[in-house]
């Protein structure tokens, strides 16, 4: 499985019309997105048998780019498809009995705000990597708090994990955090609303290696 360790994230929205939705994921992908993760934001009512469906054909293309596909909070999946790994948007109960019941090597990421024990925690449980939320005000965050650049410095200091932020970024105010260690950046409306995906996540790419 291919190592998480930074590059541009992106989050991807299942509510969305599937045909438009993989049409955006592949321009994305032929933009040097490394890494996809599948928001739990599924269309009302949808089954676990649609999910896994889509789930399937997202990993599908994903692996003619080598790119590892994780599911946002709905770990159980993973025993149901060939996804890599899950996304947490807060410590979960018992990640050592997830990964025993998943039961082969999977990735697995967290949401971090401005409490630094939970980065800690994130080092203790080896989490693969940590996202810090939100580092904008954006509509797609959420309940997400606005972290102080002073908490990625802190977490820098504390860990090894790659660190990757989301929340309100675009290829412009990304350049304001330049210094602060930041390994990459994770998209969701950046990139699905943009009429060129691929030119789109290009930038952001482009703003990532000069910070």
């Amino acid at each position: 499985m291919k190592k998480i360790d930074g590059g541009l994230y992106l989050v991807l929205d299942p509510s969305k019309e599937k045909t438009m939705l993989l049409n955006q994921l592949s321009a994305a992908l032929n933009g040097g997105v490394k890494v996809l993760q599948i928001w739990n934001n599924w269309r009302r009512g949808m089954l676990q048998d649609d999910k896994v469906l889509l789930i399937n054909e997202i990993i599908k293309l994903a692996k003619h780019f080598s790119v590892p596909v994780l599911i946002n909070e709905e770990w159980e999946l993973l025993k149901h498809t060939e996804l890599n790994g899950a996304h947490f948007d807060s410590v979960p109960t018992s990640l050592d009995q997830i990964k025993r019941d998943v039961g082969r090597d999977i990735s697995i990421g967290i949401t971090c705000g401005n409490n630094i024990e939970l980065v800690k925690w994130a080092d203790d449980h080896k989490v693969d990597y940590i996202s810090f939320c939100s580092i904008y005000p954006s509509k797609s965050a959420g309940s997400c708090e606005i972290v102080s650049p002073v908490t990625i410095q802190k977490a820098n200091e504390l860990t090894n994990i790659p660190i990757f932020v989301s929340g309100g970024i675009t290829p412009e105010n990304l350049l304001q955090l330049e210094g602060l260690g930041v390994d990459g950046v994770a998209v969701i409306s950046g990139i699905l609303e943009s009429k060129t995906p691929k030119k789109s996540s290009f930038a952001y790419i482009q703003s990532l290696n000069k910070i």
